[in-house]
């Protein structure tokens, strides 16, 4: 019933939204042509430029859901709001002018598309103001209110509270719980929540009070009041909906599927393990790899001479990682060390108060560290900006690696950390990556595994193009100099 709510708001934002770009240009055009206050030279008619208008709703539509002003709406700031609003008309005006360049409407009056921002910034401010101050006028005088009853009491159910508070605009009041008898209920800081009665006598409740949708959130020892509860609901006509107790060990979006007539929750969704997306995901791979490699051919020759001509040895590293599906696959990267498997090498200890002597071989199996002795002159700068990863869109190429992804580790970390950090093993559901989620936010090198897991499985569970895209973006907005990779 949520999923429903927020799809009607959004195909009306979206109704709206486009009443107010078509209105915003008719009132761009009079000010700039109609009124006088601006000197101008002609022009050409405003109906020749209509079809264009009529053609970018759809990109204004991308422009305010890559902006966010679809996303969920909740208690955010003045200030968020106002990003959101702004990165909206930021890729919506891009798109535009864009559309306007391909269609060969160039001439088109800067003037008017100046003056068009600013009436469609204002007028898309006006309309979420008085959404918003209609829906809680009506709300607060008890219009279109829906009431739930509350079956069992859970961690969950908390959470399922906190979010209600978080949306008042969809008009949900939640008028109390029923609990097993002899139950001890679970106050919160906020007001408590009424007790109205026992499971047992939950038609009674239902006879006496209004209620539009019963949520049962039953905790796993009295899941068995389950059928009793589901009976009672249907015998009074009621809506009921299964909030999990167990809702901490699943993903963040589950996949509800059937076999054979039974329902089947998919535990870790992919959206990658469709065809589709896996199919376009691996386009953008393959097209991009091939620019980068054709593209900066030229730069790839120049660190490759110059690593052979600063130290003895071969141009590229190799190292066995874990790729998709814990298979393992030999990974490239310029070579940065020096070549000496025989010597012992002086590295500085992780805790920084001393230096220990360790073999190549062994030092090949830790940690790189600040200020390892092993890094060349030309090495300990590839690092720095990130340089000596460019290889990796080779492995990119053939399959082993993503250009968007979790980053790949070696095996004898792998079997450390997935004994370690929780859910660690997921990242392996897709293809390892040359940047990710996790590195744009600045989870790379020496810093937390576990954070950087987090960030990696937000990934995984919310994968799109339009993601891939803003973390390529990112990643070259921000650089390639990063104060954690040495």
């Amino acid at each position: 019933m949520f999923r429903t709510y927020q799809v009607f708001w959004n195909r009306m934002f979206q109704v709206i939204d486009a009443c107010i770009v078509i209105l915003s240009f008719f009132v761009a055009w009079r000010i700039k042509f109609d009124t006088g206050l601006l000197p101008y030279r002609g022009h050409e008619p405003l109906a020749s430029f209509l079809p264009a208008i009529l053609i970018s709703l759809p990109l204004f539509w991308l422009a305010n859901w890559i902006g966010g002003l679809y996303k969920p709406i909740r208690s955010r700031t003045f200030f968020q709001e106002g990003a959101a609003l702004i990165r909206s008309l930021f890729f919506g005006m891009l798109f535009f002018m864009s559309l306007l360049y391909f269609l060969h409407l160039a001439q088109f009056s800067r003037a008017v598309l100046i003056l068009f921002a600013v009436v469609y910034a204002a007028l898309i401010v006006v309309e979420r103001i008085a959404v918003r101050g209609a829906l809680s006028l009506l709300r607060s005088r008890g219009f279109n209110k829906k009431f739930i009853l509350l079956v069992g009491y859970t961690p969950a159910t908390a959470r399922f509270i906190e979010a209600m508070d978080a949306h008042p605009w969809f008009g949900y009041h939640v008028l109390g719980c029923v609990l097993p008898q002899g139950a001890s209920f679970i106050t919160r800081e906020k007001p408590a929540l009424p007790v109205l009665d026992s499971i047992d006598n939950l038609g009674d409740v239902l006879h006496e009070h209004l209620v539009d949708h019963v949520l049962i959130s039953l905790s796993r020892q009295d899941v068995s009041y389950l059928p009793h509860v589901m009976s009672v609901c249907e015998t009074h006509g009621v809506q009921s909906l299964i909030l999990p107790d167990y809702f901490d060990v699943l993903p963040a979006r589950p996949r509800f599927e059937t076999f054979a007539g039974m329902p089947l929750i998919d535990t870790r969704y992919v959206p990658l393990d469709d065809a589709l997306n896996a199919m376009f995901k691996r386009a953008f791979d393959i097209l991009f790899s091939v620019l980068v490699l054709v593209g900066l051919s030229p730069l790839y020759l120049a660190i490759a001479l110059a690593v052979k001509l600063t130290s003895p040895g071969p141009i590229l590293f190799k190292q066995e990682r874990v790729g998709k599906n814990r298979r393992l696959f030999t990974m490239y990267k310029f070579r940065t060390m020096v070549v000496n498997p025989s010597v012992s090498s002086v590295v500085e200890n992780v805790d920084g108060n001393h230096e220990v002597a360790v073999t190549q071989l062994e030092a090949d199996l830790g940690w790189t560290v600040p200020n390892d002795s092993r890094r060349t002159a030309l090495g300990k700068w590839l690092r720095k900006t990130s340089l000596d990863e460019l290889p990796q869109f080779w492995n990119v190429l053939i399959g082993d690696m993503s250009v968007i992804g979790p980053r790949p580790e070696r095996p004898q970390f792998v079997d450390k950390f997935k004994e370690e950090v929780p859910k660690y093993m997921v990242k392996h559901r897709v293809r390892p990556g040359i940047t990710g989620w996790a590195q744009v936010n600045g989870w790379r090198g020496d810093t937390s595994i576990a954070e950087r897991i987090k960030f990696d499985i937000d990934y995984i569970e919310n994968w799109s193009l339009l993601l891939d895209f803003q973390i390529v973006w990112k990643t070259l907005t921000r650089g390639f100099v990063d104060e954690n990779a040495y």
